[in-house]
């Protein structure tokens, strides 16, 4: 005996249920479906272009985000900066010093 869910499989049928009875034009009712449509988007995250949206996605936080929240997000993103810059930086000396080393 097969059982029916009702609970559709489009993410936008299941984002417009969860607004069912909301006011469309009010500012909180759209910022909340905003955040439905983030919470509800599917991308492949193995690959280049999904680690850049992902990436993008921290971005757009975090200049909602205001105060101490938005300050520790820059100060994150300075420190993977600076552990890229270290990493390639230690590669590059490797590399010099192999090759011109007698």
């Amino acid at each position: 005996m097969a059982t029916t869910s009702s609970y559709p499989d489009d993410p936008s049928e299941r984002i417009e249920d969860e607004l069912i009875g909301l006011d469309p034009d009010d500012p909180e009712t759209r910022a909340f479906r905003a955040h439905l449509e983030r919470q509800h988007r599917v991308r492949p995250s193995y690959t280049v272009e999904g680690y850049l949206s992902d990436v993008s996605d921290f971005a757009d936080s975090a200049n909602r985000l205001g105060g101490h929240r938005k300050l520790m997000a820059g100060i994150l993103a300075v420190l993977i900066l600076l552990g890229v810059t270290v990493t390639a930086w230690d590669a590059l000396v490797f590399v010099l010093t192999t090759l011109f080393t007698p």
